[in-house]
């Protein structure tokens, strides 16, 4: 059985500031995007989404029409 380490309340708060550090750490090496490449991916995202839309909205219309078509 395990058993627990740093039951109390100031092992919690060095136990957070570590992992603050490490969060901190880890966001250092994210590649980040500039600008350019930001609205790029932000249009294709919108673009994606309208498409996707679209699609959605075709296919609940043709479901409609033929479900009208059915119980007429």
């Amino acid at each position: 059985m395990a058993t627990q380490t740093n039951t109390n309340s100031l092992g919690k708060t060095r136990d957070f500031g570590k992992f603050l550090k490490g969060v901190r750490s880890e966001l250092k090496k994210v590649n980040w995007p500039n600008k350019k490449e930001l609205t790029s991916y932000t249009g294709i995202v919108f673009l994606t989404c309208g498409v996707a839309a679209l699609g959605i909205w075709f296919v609940d219309t043709a479901f409609g029409q033929i479900l009208k078509w059915i119980i007429k």
